[in-house]
C-alpha cells in the first residue's frame, strides 16, 4: 500500500513539474521573444521612420533600389509601405538583403520617392549576427602603403584581438595629438571616410571588417542622414564601432539600416540621388495584436489567443478567467474550509458580478434568491415532481427578474436592469438547492452555505477583475498550465483547514 501511495505521489509531482515547466517556459519565451510585458500598461516606443529618395531622371527607364531595415536585437519591423506615384514598388531581397525596389518605364525631371517603416523599439540587446564579408586585399600607393603598415604595426603591438586592435586604431586616429602617420592619412581621406580607411586597414591584416550604416532615432528630427559605422567580425562574434556618432548622441537608439557591406541606395536611370530620413515617436501599450506581427504564427511556443478573430478573442478573454475562479474556489474550500452551495456555482456568480458590477450583483442576487425561496417553500406543499418543480422555479426566477427590471426602470434605477445578466438556470438551481437544504438541515446551514457562496464569489470577482490577472491570463496562455499545476497540488492537501483550527482551538487548549 505504501509503495502504491508513493508511486501516486511521484506521478502527481511529475505531472505538476511538467505543467510548471511548460507554463512558465512558454510564458517566459513569449515575454523575451515577443516583448509582451508582465505588467499591464507598460509602454514601449514605436518609431515612424520615413525615407525620402530624391534624384533627377534622364527620360529613360528607372530602377531604384533602397536597402531597408530588418528585424534585429532591439528593434522589430511592424509594417512597411511606400508612396511612389507612377512607380511600381516591390519589397524584394537583393543579394540576401531586404530591398525596396521602385521601377518605371520612363521618367524625366526631379523625382521624389518615399519609404515608410513602423519600427518597435524592444529591449536592448546585441546586434544580430551577419555573415562576415569576404576578405579582400586593398592596396595603397607609396608612401601611403608604408604609412598604413607602420600605423598597423603600432596598433597590433598594443592589442590582443581584432576588437582591441580596432579600438587602438580608433584611439590613434581620434587622439588630439595624433602621430604624423595618422595625420598624413587623415589629410588624404578626411573624417568622412575614416570608417572606410579603417575597414580597409583591418582587411589588409585578414580581419573581416566593413562600413555599415545606422540611423540615430530622435523624436521629431527631419532630413537626417545615415551614419557610417565600422563593423568588425572575429570568429562567431561581431562588434559595431560608432565612428559616425558625435558626442552627445551616444544615448540615442541606433537602428542598423544596412547591417553589412554594400550600397544603401542605387539609382539606375537618374543622377544626383539624395537620401534623407524623418522620424516621429509614439507609445505602444496594447501588445495583443502585435504578437502576430512579430512572427508568432511560425513559432509554436509563442501561440496565443491573438491569432483568432476579434469576436472570438473577446469570448476567450472571459473564458480564460474561469481557471482563476476555480483556483480561488479550491483555496477557500480546501485551505480555509468555506462551505458553498454547489462546487463552482460561486464562479458563475462572479462572472455575473463582472457584468452587473459588484454592488448591483449582490443586491440583485439576494433579492432574487430570497423571493425565490419564499415561493419555492410554498411549492413544496404541492408535492410536485422534481422536473416540474425545477421548471416552475425557472419560470418563477425569470418572472422575478422581469418584475425587478421593470420596477427599476419605472423608478429610474437603470442599474437594476443589469440583473438580467444573471444566469437563470444557475439562480434556479441555487433556489432549489437552498430550499432542499432548508428542509433537511435548517436555516442555519442555508445561511452558512449562502454566506460561503457569496464570499467565494466576491473573492473570485476581485481576482478575475484584477487588471494584472486579466492581462496575464489573456497574453500568457501558458499560465493556464501553472494554474492547473497549483490546483492539482491543492488537491493533494490533507491537512487541517483554517476554520477547523478555529473550531478545535478550545479542544487543543484543554489537552495542553
Amino acid at each position: 500500500m505504501k509503495s502504491r501511495a508513493r508511486a501516486r505521489q511521484f506521478s502527481l509531482f511529475a505531472i505538476v513539474g511538467v505543467l510548471l515547466v511548460l507554463g512558465l517556459g512558454q510564458s517566459i519565451h513569449r515575454h523575451y521573444v515577443y516583448d509582451v510585458p508582465w505588467i499591464p500598461g507598460t509602454e514601449k516606443p514605436i518609431w515612424s521612420i520615413e525615407a525620402s529618395v530624391q534624384f533627377f531622371a534622364r527620360g529613360e527607364p528607372v530602377t531604384v533600389n533602397l536597402r531597408r531595415p530588418k528585424d534585429q536585437s532591439g528593434f522589430a519591423i511592424l509594417d512597411e509601405n511606400g508612396a511612389s506615384p507612377g512607380y511600381g514598388l516591390s519589397f524584394v531581397n537583393v543579394g540576401g538583403q531586404p530591398t525596396a525596389q521602385w521601377t518605371v518605364r520612363q521618367a524625366d525631371g526631379q523625382q521624389v520617392l518615399y519609404y515608410r517603416a513602423e519600427v518597435l523599439q524592444r529591449d536592448a540587446g546585441e546586434f544580430d549576427d551577419e555573415p562576415p564579408p569576404e576578405i579582400r586585399s586593398p592596396s595603397w600607393e607609396e608612401p601611403y602603403a608604408s604609412v598604413v603598415e607602420a600605423v598597423l604595426d603600432q596598433a597590433v603591438s598594443l592589442s590582443a584581438d581584432p576588437f582591441s586592435l580596432t579600438r587602438q586604431l580608433i584611439s590613434q586616429f581620434r587622439a588630439s595629438d595624433r602621430g604624423q602617420n595618422e595625420q598624413l592619412l587623415m589629410d588624404v581621406v578626411g573624417d568622412q571616410n575614416l570608417t572606410d580607411l579603417l575597414a580597409n586597414m583591418l582587411q589588409s591584416r585578414g580581419i573581416p571588417a566593413a562600413t555599415v550604416y545606422g540611423l540615430l532615432l530622435e523624436d521629431g528630427r527631419r532630413r537626417q542622414r545615415l551614419r557610417p559605422l565600422l563593423r568588425v567580425w572575429s570568429d562567431e562574434q561581431n562588434e559595431v564601432f560608432p565612428l559616425g556618432i558625435e558626442a552627445g548622441e551616444e544615448d540615442l537608439p541606433l537602428l542598423l539600416w544596412q547591417p553589412t557591406q554594400g550600397y544603401v541606395l542605387d539609382v539606375t536611370g537618374g543622377t544626383g540621388s539624395e537620401l534623407r530620413f524623418s522620424m516621429i515617436r509614439s507609445e505602444l501599450t496594447n501588445y495583443g495584436q502585435l504578437a502576430g506581427t512579430l512572427g508568432e504564427a511560425n513559432d509554436w511556443l509563442g501561440f496565443s489567443i491573438h491569432s483568432l478573430p476579434i469576436e472570438e478573442q473577446a469570448l476567450f478573454k472571459t473564458i480564460l478567467l474561469l481557471p482563476i475562479g476555480a483556483l480561488v474556489v479550491c483555496l477557500l474550500r480546501i485551505f480555509v474550509g468555506l462551505r458553498t452551495s454547489g462546487t463552482f456555482m460561486p464562479v458563475l456568480i462572479a462572472l455575473a458580478f463582472i457584468e452587473t458590477s459588484l454592488t448591483t450583483g449582490l443586491v440583485g442576487f439576494l433579492l432574487v434568491v430570497a423571493v425565490g425561496l419564499m415561493i419555492r417553500s410554498y411549492m413544496s406543499h404541492l408535492n410536485l415532481l422534481l422536473v416540474a418543480r425545477i421548471s416552475a422555479v425557472i419560470i418563477t426566477v425569470i418572472t422575478i427578474i422581469a418584475l425587478f427590471s421593470v420596477f427599476s426602470f419605472r423608478v429610474g434605477l437603470t442599474e437594476g436592469l443589469k440583473i438580467t445578466f444573471f444566469p437563470m438556470i444557475i439562480l434556479s438551481w441555487t433556489v432549489e438547492r437552498m430550499s432542499i437544504l432548508w428542509e433537511e438541515e435548517g436555516w442555519r446551514e442555508v445561511a452558512i452555505q449562502g454566506f460561503g457562496s457569496l464570499a467565494t464569489a466576491v473573492v473570485a470577482y476581485l481576482a478575475m477583475t484584477s487588471l494584472l490577472v486579466r492581462h496575464l491570463t489573456f497574453n500568457f496562455i501558458g499560465l493556464q498550465f501553472v494554474v492547473l499545476a497549483l490546483i492539482m497540488m491543492l488537491g493533494s492537501y490533507t491537512g487541517y483547514r483554517l476554520l477547523e483550527l478555529v473550531r478545535f482551538k478550545s479542544l487543543a487548549e484543554q489537552n495542553s
